[in-house]
């Protein structure tokens, strides 16, 4: 009676495990991840022909060369040595770049997982010249239906370039993974430039990056930031070896970077946050001013920074503005001084008394900030009919990326800024 007893409980047991695990493994649609092999991704780093803009990312600027991102694909090279003939001449391909930064003729480059270093001092023999494996976070792109659940990842089969659709067994996924914000994908951040008339060159071992970056160079060090809150330090006295000092964790996505005066500005969904550069192995957080939860760059000119805040994404909330902040002279403390409403804007920069403002599908606009309590009351241009992103203002010339490709204008005249040269973005 005892053996018959037991029996059926464990018969019991039996379908109420099978109905649980029914439960969570009933098959559905879901995006099913397509991998990269690790082998593959390690040997994707390629210099190759020209090619057409399609989906252009962050821009960054030294030398005579635009650099511009073609999200994680690779990097176009456009010299605008002749700023009114801009030329697209040389493509790397680099499957999941996002982010880029510059010191001398070496370019940091996020791979996915990896980061690597280029060789550019040859613009007929771009080359790789280093690379750190699995420095990154294991992170996966957004899918064109993210309507459907996201199928179960195995970072064994390598990194994830994209996804189909397909059925499978659904099961809780144990492992989460932060996911690339497409609404970060267009950003940059650095200085020191110097031109000769009619010619743009670059000055200094760095170059010079929109407002949009998320990767930035200081003295010997490369400073990084990702999608998991957090900040890498790398030593990059032997350039083609970095070493990573150190890893901070902040309680929010560090959206941009903006490096100035020994300082590195961060732009996050809820405000302005401003680590000291006096120790550069060791970033140390002074300061923070608080918005509204948003997205939003900065930058900043003396003791001025500039935020912009855009609603209507991944990082919620409705406000559309500009806010001007003022800060002490350590960088410690911050009084908001005026916000000027805007259509939606992302990127901006600053080049004396000029402030650009890509206020994307409402176009770029151009303000006399002499007196930044009125700034808007002080328009230069709009050039509207243009989803505009980010904006480097170099010595009376302004590089653009957009929706339509890149545009370049002169501003050296402030009364007659006047667009020269122009890449479009490949219609197909």
């Amino acid at each position: 009676m005892k053996t018959i007893y037991t029996s059926v409980l464990c018969l019991l047991a039996i379908f109420f495990i099978s109905s649980c695990t029914d439960k969570y493994t009933e098959e559905i649609n879901v995006n099913v991840p397509v991998y990269m092999p690790y082998g593959e991704l390690r040997s994707g780093v390629n210099k190759a022909a020209p090619r057409e803009l399609v989906k252009p990312g962050k821009i960054y600027f030294k030398g005579s060369y635009l650099l511009v991102v073609e999200y994680f694909e690779g990097i176009h090279f456009i010299d605008v040595s002749n700023p009114a003939r801009p030329q697209n001449k040389a493509f790397v391909e680099a499957p999941g770049c996002v982010d880029i930064a510059m010191k001398d003729d070496l370019l940091y480059v996020d791979s996915y997982v990896d980061l690597v270093i280029l060789d550019v001092s040859d613009m007929n023999n771009i080359r790789e010249a280093g690379r750190v494996n699995d420095l990154l976070p294991y992170t996966l792109p957004p899918a064109e239906n993210d309507q459907l659940p996201y199928g179960k990842v195995d970072k064994e089969k390598g990194v994830v370039t994209g996804w189909k659709v397909g059925r499978e067994k659904r099961e809780l996924e144990t492992e989460p993974y932060p996911y690339y914000s497409v609404d970060v994908v267009y950003q940059m951040a650095e200085k020191d430039m110097i031109s000769s008339p009619g010619v743009v060159t670059g000055g200094g071992s760095t170059g010079k990056s929109g407002s949009m970056a998320r990767f930035g160079i200081y003295d010997k060090y490369l400073y990084l930031v990702n999608d998991n809150c957090q900040l890498y330090t790398l030593n990059i006295s032997n350039p083609t070896q970095p070493v990573q000092e150190g890893v901070q964790f902040y309680g929010a996505l560090f959206e941009t970077m903006f490096i100035h005066d020994k300082h590195i500005f961060f732009g996050t969904p809820n405000g302005m946050v401003v680590y000291s550069l006096k120790t550069p192995s060791a970033p140390q957080l002074i300061g923070q001013y608080s918005h509204i939860t948003s997205c939003d760059p900065v930058v900043v000119q003396d003791s001025i920074a500039y935020v912009t805040l855009r609603g209507g994404t991944v990082c919620n909330g409705g406000v559309n503005r500009l806010d001007v902040v003022k800060m002490t002279k350590d960088y410690s403390a911050y009084e908001l001084v005026a916000s000027y409403g805007m259509g939606n804007p992302y990127g901006l920069g600053i080049d004396g008394n000029v402030l650009f403002v890509c206020d994307g599908k409402d176009g770029l606009r151009i303000f006399d900030a002499k007196d930044y309590t009125a700034i808007t009351d002080n328009p230069l241009a709009h050039f509207p009919e243009i989803r505009t992103y980010d904006v480097i203002p170099v010595n009376g010339y302004l590089f653009m990326i957009g929706d339509d490709g890149f545009y370049l204008y002169d501003y050296s005249d402030i009364k007659n800024i006047r667009l020269i040269g122009q890449i479009p973005v490949a219609k197909h």
